[in-house]
């Protein structure tokens, strides 16, 4: 209890310069830090799902023109 009034104290004082709204801020910045460093494993997988797609397609396209030119 006393850590939330301590808490309502320090944000009612900082509220006046601005400080209260840059820490809230700062939050939100680094929860979203850490959201997409939780996606970046799917991510990453998601592009080498596509390069690997690209070098099959290219490859399949490349054989195909070797049996027409023969």
């Amino acid at each position: 209890m006393v850590r939330w009034i301590a808490s309502g104290v320090a944000v009612a004082c900082l509220a006046g310069c601005g400080l209260a709204e840059t820490t809230v801020a700062a939050g939100a910045g680094a929860s979203s830090a850490a959201q997409e460093a939780k996606e970046a494993p799917r991510q990453l997988e998601k592009v080498q799902e596509r390069l690997d797609a690209a070098q099959k397609t290219e490859a399949d396209a490349r054989a195909s023109a070797e049996r027409a030119a023969e």
